[in-house]
């Protein structure tokens, strides 16, 4: 199924991870500081880049689904990851982003997840999504408020990830678009 899966937005593909052709980018926006600091806070080297790479092909593994690789129409340039996610003890099926720091600003993040919203409610046959939000990530609450989102819930860290303070943002299936 994986190898099959292919979004496409205006301006960009949401396509499956191609380790030979992605992890260069993958990489460079692993070990950019503010990229990072608001997805764990730690930047990674090459090979903790690799494994999260890894990681993340795993989930496709496991669950079925997970996150796309986005690549730029224009340019065919790696710009992030976006897509459905659900790892162990989640606050709920979430849609999540991490573009490189030299496309913020883009609407990338928007336009990316709003296709993997369809997608998990259309395909994945979702009723909720969540998205799960470092407090102090201004940006990530304007896009998830952007998608139709909205505040539901506060708590203290996600498992594995940060102790920090987190928001959740969700919204049912009817609000996808």
């Amino acid at each position: 199924m994986l190898a099959k899966m292919r979004l496409e937005t205006e301006r960009l593909i949401l396509r499956p991870i191609d380790p030979d052709r992605d992890f260069e980018g993958w990489a460079e926006a692993m070990a950019d500081e503010a990229t990072v600091r608001f997805i764990g806070g730690q930047v990674m080297n090459h090979a903790q880049a690799w494994r999260s790479m890894a990681m993340v092909l795993g989930h496709w593994q496991i669950r079925g689904y997970g996150f796309f690789s986005v690549e730029e129409k224009s340019s065919g340039r790696w710009v992030g990851r976006v897509g459905p996610w659900y790892p162990l003890q989640w606050p709920g099926t979430e849609v999540g982003w991490t573009i490189a720091r030299p496309y913020w600003g883009r609407g990338y993040a928007t336009e990316a997840a709003r296709a993997a919203m369809r997608f998990a409610f259309d395909e994945l046959g979702w009723t909720r999504i969540v998205h799960t939000i470092q407090e102090g990530n201004v940006a990530s609450e304007a896009v998830a408020r952007k998608l139709g989102s909205v505040h539901v819930a506060t708590q203290q860290g996600l498992p594995g990830v940060t102790e920090a303070t987190v928001l959740i943002y969700a919204q049912d299936a009817k609000r996808a678009d």
